[in-house]
Formats: C-alpha cells, sequence, structure tokens
C-alpha cells in the first residue's frame, strides 16, 4: 500500500474539515470580528497583549504539539494496528479535540481570560473548582513522570543501526543539555541587545544542530562514570531532568522558557517537514498490519485503550490549560479562534498522522516493534532523511534530540501549571508558595521514575510504560471535563440544541471511556494475583474526582440559565 497516498489523504480530510466543519463552529460560537478580547480590554503588554495570528499560532502550536502525538499513535500503533490509530486520529481531531480546543479557547475569552477551571467555577460551583484543579494537578505529575522517564530512557545505552554505526545515548544527553544553555544565551542576547528575534534564530538554531554533531563527540556517559548498570543511569538523568524543571518553573520566563520554546517549536516544524518530505520522496512502503484484533499483546482491548492511548493527537485535556492560560490572554480577534484554537488542532493531527508512518514502514517482525515511541521514531525519521544523503547516525542523533525539545516544552508548561495550582489551593501566593508548588510538582513524580513495577510476566516495567495508561486515561478524562465545562457554560447561556450535539455528544463519548479505562485498571489492579502498584489507586482516585465533577455539572446543567454578568462585555473594537 502507498504510504504516500495514505498521507496525501489524510491531509485532505483534515484540510476539508477546516474548511466545512471549522466555519460551522465559528457560527456556532457566534465568532465576532468588531468584538474586543481580553487582549484588548486587559492589555498589560506583559500577559495581556494582542499578538499577530501568525505569531501567536506558532505559538499555541509549538505548546500543544509535544511529544504526545508522536508517542502515543506510536504505541497504538502497535499494540492494534494502524488502521484503527489512524481512524481515531482523524475522527478525533476533527470532531472532539478540535471541538475541544475551540470551545476551551472561546470559553476563556468570553470569561476575562480566565483558566478553564475558573470557567467552571463561574458556571457551576466553587467545589467543582476545587476538584477540577486537584484533578488538573493529579494529571500533570502523570504527565511529567511518563515524558521524564521516556525521555531519560534515551540519554542510556547505545543504538547500533542497520549499517554498522552506532548512537550513543550518553551523546544525546550532551546535545540536550547544550540545547539548554543555548536557549539561556539567546534570552540574554535579546534582553540586553538590540538584536532582533528572528537575527537571534538565525544564529542560535544552528548551534542547537551543531549540538546535535557535538554530543557524539562528548558524550556523558554516567553509567560508565560512576560504573552503574543503564538502569540506573537512567534514574539519574530522570533526577537531572526534575531538576530541570524547578529551574524552568523559577527562572523569568525571558531568560530560558521563552527562547527555549521558540528554539523548540523550530525544531517541531523541522521534524514535521523533514518526516513529510520523507513521506513523499523517500519511497517507503506500508509493512506493519493495518489491524492485529481487537486486543493487544498485552490482553488491553481496543475499546476503551486507542482511546486513552492516543491522547495528544487526536483529543488532549491539556490542550484546554493551554487555551485557557496563556493564548486566550493574546488573542487579537475573536475570529483568530478558528485558525488557531480548531486549525492547530488538525495539524497536530497531521503531526500524528507522520508520527504512525514511522510504524506503517515497519516489518511486523521487526525488532523494532518492541522498542519505545522514541526509537521508534527516531528510526523512521532517520530513515526518510537518509533518502537525502543525510547519515544516518546523524539523523537518528537529530531525531532523537528533537523528541527530546518536544518533551522540554511539555515539562516547563506543567511544572509552572502544577505551582500555579498549588498556590490557588494552598492561598500562598508569595515567593514560599512558589517553591512549595514547583518542589511539589516536579518532586512527586521522583517516587514513580523510582518505582519498580514489574509487568504480567515478572519483568520489570519501564516507569512510561507502567504510567502511560493511567496518563493516558487522566488526560483524556481532563478534556470531558473541560468539554463538560464549555457543554454547562453554552447550554445555561443559550439552550440551543446544537449544543447537546456538538459538545454533548464529544463530552459523554471522552468521558465513557477514560472512565472505562479506569475501571479496567483498578478492576486488573486489584486482582490478587496483579503486581504491585500504585496505578489502581490512583486511577480510583481520579475516578471519584471525575465522578463529583460529574455531579456538580448535573446539577448546574438543569440548573436555571446562567446569568450573563459574569461574562465579558463584548464591546466593539475601536476605529
Amino acid at each position: 500500500m502507498s504510504l504516500v497516498g495514505i498521507v496525501v489523504a489524510s491531509a485532505v480530510v483534515l484540510a476539508v474539515a477546516y474548511m466545512t466543519y471549522g466555519r460551522v463552529l465559528g457560527r456556532l460560537f457566534r465568532l465576532d470580528p468588531e468584538a474586543r478580547t481580553p487582549a484588548h480590554l486587559l492589555r498589560d503588554d506583559a500577559d495581556y497583549i494582542p499578538t499577530d495570528t501568525k505569531f501567536l499560532i506558532g505559538q499555541h502550536f509549538s505548546a500543544i504539539a509535544a511529544a504526545g502525538p508522536i508517542v502515543g499513535p506510536i504505541l497504538a500503533g502497535v499494540m492494534f494496528g494502524w488502521g484503527p490509530a489512524l481512524a481515531w486520529i482523524l475522527a478525533g481531531s476533527i470532531l472532539v479535540g478540535g471541538v475541544h480546543d475551540i470551545g476551551s479557547l472561546v470559553a476563556s475569552v468570553r470569561h476575562r481570560a480566565r483558566s478553564i477551571a475558573e470557567v467552571v467555577r463561574d458556571n457551576m460551583t466553587r467545589r467543582s473548582y476545587l476538584l477540577f484543579l486537584v484533578f488538573i494537578w493529579i494529571t500533570l505529575v502523570y504527565i511529567i513522570v511518563a515524558f521524564t522517564d521516556i525521555t531519560a530512557a534515551s540519554f542510556v545505552g547505545r543504538q547500533t543501526l542497520e549499517n554498522g554505526q552506532t548512537v550513543s545515548g550518553a551523546g544525546i544527553a550532551t546535545s540536550s543539555l547544550l540545547y539548554l544553555l543555548i536557549p539561556i544565551a539567546m534570552g540574554l542576547v535579546l534582553k540586553r541587545t538590540r538584536v532582533g528575534l528572528w537575527a537571534a534564530t538565525a544564529v542560535f538554531l544552528p548551534l542547537v544542530i551543531g549540538a546535535i554533531w557535538l554530543g557524539q563527540l562528548v558524550p556523558l556517559d554516567l553509567a560508565g562514570w560512576f560504573g552503574v548498570a543503564d538502569l540506573q543511569a537512567q534514574r539519574m538523568w530522570g533526577v537531572v531532568i526534575l531538576a530541570y524543571c524547578v529551574i524552568a518553573a523559577l527562572l523569568p520566563m525571558w531568560l530560558l522558557l521563552q527562547p527555549r520554546g521558540h528554539l523548540g517549536g523550530m525544531m517541531l516544524y523541522i521534524a514535521l517537514a523533514a518526516g513529510a518530505a520523507g513521506v513523499l520522496f523517500a519511497g517507503k512502503t506500508v509493512q506493519y498490519p493495518a489491524f492485529l484484533g481487537w486486543e493487544s499483546a498485552t490482553g488491553q482491548s481496543l475499546a476503551p485503550f486507542l482511546f486513552i492511548t492516543i491522547a495528544c493527537g487526536a483529543c488532549s485535556g491539556f490542550h484546554s490549560l493551554i487555551s485557557s492560560g496563556t493564548t486566550s490572554k493574546q488573542l487579537r480577534n475573536e475570529l483568530d479562534a478558528r485558525p488557531i484554537g480548531y486549525g492547530s488542532m488538525l495539524l497536530e493531527g497531521m503531526v500524528a498522522v507522520i508520527a504512525l508512518c514511522c510504524v506503517m514502514i515497519l516489518a511486523q517482525g521487526s525488532d523494532l516493534v518492541s522498542a519505545s515511541p522514541n526509537l521508534i521514531y527516531a528510526h523512521g525519521l532517520a530513515g526518510f532523511l537518509e533518502a537525502f544523503g543525510v547519515p544516518m547516525a546523524f539523523a537518528m542523533s537529530l531525531a532523537l534530540m528533537a523528541f527530546t525539545t518536544f518533551v522540554y516544552d511539555t515539562l516547563d508548561v506543567c511544572t509552572r501549571l502544577g505551582r500555579y495550582i498549588v498556590q490557588e489551593l494552598t492561598g500562598l501566593r508569595d515567593r514560599r508558595g512558589a517553591w512549595l508548588g514547583t518542589l511539589l510538582t516536579a518532586g512527586v513524580p521522583i517516587l514513580f521514575v523510582f518505582a519498580t513495577v514489574e509487568g504480567p510476566a515478572g519483568q520489570p516495567m519501564p516507569a512510561w510504560r507502567t504510567f502511560w495508561p493511567l496518563f493516558g486515561a487522566s488526560n483524556q478524562l481532563l478534556a470531558a471535563l473541560a468539554l463538560l465545562g464549555v457543554t454547562v457554560w453554552m447550554w445555561r447561556s443559550r439552550r440551543e440544541a446544537w449544543v447537546l450535539g456538538v459538545l454533548g455528544l464529544p463530552t459523554t463519548f471522552m468521558y465513557v471511556m477514560s472512565s472505562w479505562a479506569l475501571v479496567t485498571m483498578v478492576r486488573d489492579g486489584f486482582q490478587p494475583s496483579a503486581p504491585a502498584s500504585p496505578v489502581p489507586y490512583v486511577a480510583a482516585v481520579l475516578l471519584a474526582l471525575a465522578g463529583l465533577m460529574l455531579i456538580e455539572a448535573v446539577i448546574a446543567f438543569f440548573g436555571p440559565p446562567k446569568d450573563s454578568a459574569g461574562e465579558l462585555a463584548r464591546e466593539p473594537i475601536p476605529a
């Protein structure tokens, strides 16, 4: 089967959806080009600032499209075949994820750019707001656990390629640490000099590429230095990454996060362009089966686990935090919500399709089938680049480094958001609260990164593989809760039938699938023969929180229509 045909058809489907269903959503949400957004009404040129669409869409896209749309599609493709994974990516991003993202963004804009949790508070109760905050914080912790462990795993060991060349994990670690130093230098240049953003990019982006080459020459081999096994070295790297999370969450944004996010976004575009070019011109063919059955080799059924394994790329609750956290404060015009909220989700779906191609080109009996997703992605991307004369070892290093940069986007945002939530829950909004929130959010994951959980056959399981289903289920349930809040707001404000179909059905679907997955984890985790694991206990807590939130939503849903006084006055933009 033609790999090119599948990718082109997917791109056409997503483009048509944007031009048709995207327009429908714009009309249903009554996007008004004359209304003044919070970026205008509350402008302070710090957090609230009207931002040109082409810049804001890049910032928003790089924040939502980190490593999630790579890991999930690859895992699900290997488990169930690429056919179901592709179907969920396309249908999910168009009908569920895109609706979730634009709904969260518009709801925030109409509520003075407040967070999705505050939208819930305004339309439900303070109790539901506090429940939602706790749920979000637990979800953020497991996002950090999953991505910290999978990144640390790429910093150890050595990959031998088909041509005999090797790629050192310790070299990737060196490149990764250099990558974190380069943005600091860029931030200082931008802050202390008159050098513009794009001039600085022209200097510092090539330095990132150079760091990839240098890393393999000067590897940071913790296993060799301390005389420990790769597993111990991987855990040491996990602590280093979590320490970075603490630093990144407390440093001024201009010094690290903003320049690092910009360079990370550039790496994302490079990887996406390289993958797309490789698919079109490298001559690869589809080898992996489209469908492997209704149950994976590990005993997980396609429903519900397909829908929680692929989170980012189809639907992700994490996006509601970005849409209502930073993007809504910079939206220049309500019409921009369509390309930024809906369009970015469809573009992330395309990232997921490219990642899935790395599974499609594998032979079913390949050793890579059992490898971690970052290695499958790196091998696939390197194979695409090799067709253009890029040395396989360098291409592999580039792909692994690109994956790492995507993860830093996620870790940065999650730690900072977790800090804000702890400060809100404790009422400590000073420097003490900042330290407490940061240390809790980055410190709790250490317990899970160091945990040793056994698989069904008694073999040790990597932390990321152990907790990925829990991360996926909690992330998808977060999406359901965000959609629930948007649905209650729109129903109480408008009482129109379309709310139940366009918002209510995706809410119900995500709620059922994620809750079903969590119930399965609780049931299986408490079996007498099940290995000791924190997963069923955390799953039970998440189910309880989600159940209480649902009760609050039902009470609000059948309550009286909402007084619109709490929403943003939509004055026209002055001529």
